[in-house]
């Protein structure tokens, strides 16, 4: 290990913010995970506050909430990973298949642009195309003869909305991931199927998924770990009273009882929960992969 720590030292140094970043911000915050199992008080501090045990996680399991929050969050996530992961893989498919370099350009600037804006910025854009006034989108309805709807105070229209606007929002940076893997796949493979007569979709079914892979697997096993965290920021900034029955998530409900009632331990105890549950799914779909595919993270 010395020997390998002397010949990569530079790499190391370069190393060092990396890791500072995960013990100062990730690591390092896992302490206050302890109020979870206390009553804790701002005043008494994270080990004065008096121990109360499982406490605060049987009151959210006993919680008539717990069943709805779960259920919008598996829904949410499940819709998100479903009709969201094959989109990029799709879009870089496409983009590789495309011979006029300037439309390729011009398509993934397009595609990424979403990548470099913030959320409140892409649900501000949301509320906007959807405006029942003056919105895109029912403007267009009205010169195809339909009504004008309030899509947003509607819940049947709210987990579409949510999925598509997701799908907007990442498939371009994702897309780059899976065009590094296709630049990865030895030319000599396509040169060789020419040459047996093979057209462009059989090139992509015998030659271009199978290289894709092992970065697919490794993105299904990231995706599906992160399916049950989704955050709050989007979800909050597009729901609203009339949407709670299928908008409202654990990281909204752990945001409202945290942060707005300051109910401290309550609010870590259901966070701890939902930390649980896309650990047990991340460690699952690994293992399905590495049974499936023969690989995974670890």
């Amino acid at each position: 290990m010395l020997k390998h720590m002397r010949r990569d030292r530079q790499l190391l140094l370069l190393f060092i913010p990396c890791i500072l970043f995960f013990v100062i911000f990730r690591y390092g915050p896992l302490y206050g995970l302890v109020i979870a199992f206390k009553d804790y008080s701002v005043f008494q501090g994270v080990w004065g506050s008096d121990w109360v045990g499982l406490k605060h996680f049987a009151k959210f399991f006993g919680n008539r909430e717990f069943w709805l929050l779960f259920r919008n969050t598996v829904l949410l996530g499940s819709y998100t990973l479903i009709f969201g992961f094959p989109f990029p893989i799709l879009l870089a498919v496409l983009l590789n298949e495309v011979r006029l370099q300037w439309f390729k350009k011009s398509v993934q600037t397009f595609s990424y642009l979403p990548a470099f804006l913030s959320v409140v910025i892409i649900s501000s854009m949301i509320i906007d195309f959807l405006s029942p006034t003056n919105g895109v989108i029912n403007q267009f309805l009205a010169l195809l003869g339909f009504e004008k709807k309030y899509f947003l105070i509607d819940p049947d229209w709210f987990r579409p909305i949510y999925v598509i606007s997701e799908i907007w929002a990442t498939a371009g940076y994702q897309a780059i991931i899976y065009l590094a893997a296709i630049a990865g796949i030895n030319p000599s493979l396509y040169e060789a199927a020419k040459v047996d007569g093979a057209s462009r979709f059989q090139m992509i079914k015998s030659i271009t998924l199978p290289g894709l892979m092992p970065t697919l697997l490794v993105m299904f096993i990231l995706n599906t770990g992160s399916m049950f965290r989704i955050g709050y920021e989007k979800v909050l900034l597009l729901y609203n009273p009339m949407t709670y029955d299928v908008a409202d998530v654990f990281s909204t409900y752990v945001y409202r009882k945290g942060l707005l009632e300051s109910s401290y331990s309550y609010a870590a105890a259901v966070g701890m929960f939902e930390s649980a549950v896309a650990l047990v799914m991340l460690l699952a779909a690994n293992f399905l992969s590495k049974r499936i595919g023969g690989g995974g993270l670890w």
